[in-house]
């Protein structure tokens, strides 16, 4: 079993960690190329086209499913990887999970890149499914970027900006962008209110990971004995996993050769 996972960047860790804990036996291929972050400012047209290059890099590596571990991705280009790949390649979006997280009667704040907050499908989202519950969207200036370098200084300062424009009342966080699942607990205590019922973070890697193994007829089997492998593609080239993603626990436990100078877990 082989699943390739694609973002920009290492926002990709979280999905493929949870893919490596429910099936340590799975093949994973990671395929990224960072230089082109940021992809907020690009235009659709652009981010449709890198995420294609991005996907062919880790379709020849032949894996019976694609998750795209990002939701800029997700947004401009899920039908054209769809109908690149075919219909043998299932192909799983990401998407803010908005639904579980109004399901939990909010209020809700949903952080987010500045480019993605008022999108129609982010909008779209709130409208459908948190219907009578309040959603704050926050914009997180800086964060992706800063977890993607794993610049501890400026993870703090954006998070501490973000958590500023966190409604106090906020009883669940929807982590919209996949970078930052990397950083949960430093935003899990930066919103949490002393005395507070426990904020509720939702991101998507779990949901997607689980998907991704749904759609070809696999389920978790977190004890199996075998342990997968680990190809990761940068700029179409298999290249070491960054180094930037061993400063987290996600990275580390894709390919555990020690840990690096950053971020703690």
């Amino acid at each position: 079993m082989k699943i390739a996972l694609m973002d920009p960047g290492i926002g990709l860790l979280a999905a493929a960690a949870a893919v490596r804990r429910l099936r340590p036996d799975a093949d994973l291929v990671l395929s990224s190329d960072p230089g082109s972050m940021p992809w907020g400012p690009r235009t659709p047209q652009d981010i449709a086209a890198r995420a294609l290059a991005i996907a062919e890099a880790a379709a020849a590596h032949r894996p019976d499913a694609l998750i795209v571990a990002c939701n800029t991705a997700t947004l401009h280009a899920l039908p054209a990887l769809r109908a690149r790949l075919g219909p043998g390649t299932p192909v799983i979006g990401t998407v803010p999970a908005v639904e579980p997280a109004a399901a939990g009667g909010g209020p809700v704040a949903v952080w987010a890149t500045p480019a993605a907050l008022g999108s129609r499908r982010l909008r779209g989202l709130i409208r459908t499914f948190a219907n009578g519950v309040r959603v704050t969207e926050v914009p997180c200036p800086g964060l992706s970027d800063a977890v993607e370098h794993a610049d501890e200084a400026a993870v703090a300062r954006a998070v501490a900006a973000a958590a500023e424009r966190t409604p106090d009342d906020a009883r669940a966080v929807v982590l919209g962008c996949t970078h930052y699942e990397l950083v949960a607990e430093r935003i899990r205590t930066a919103v949490q209110q002393p005395g507070a019922p426990p904020l509720v973070l939702h991101g998507s890697a779990g949901p997607v990971a689980a998907q991704a193994l749904r759609r070809i007829g696999e389920g978790p089997a977190p004890q199996a004995p075998a342990e997968g492998t680990l190809t990761v593609i940068l700029n179409g080239r298999e290249a070491p996993l960054p180094a930037a993603a061993l400063a987290y626990r996600e990275g580390r436990l894709l390919q555990p050769v020690g840990s690096a100078p950053g971020i703690r877990p």
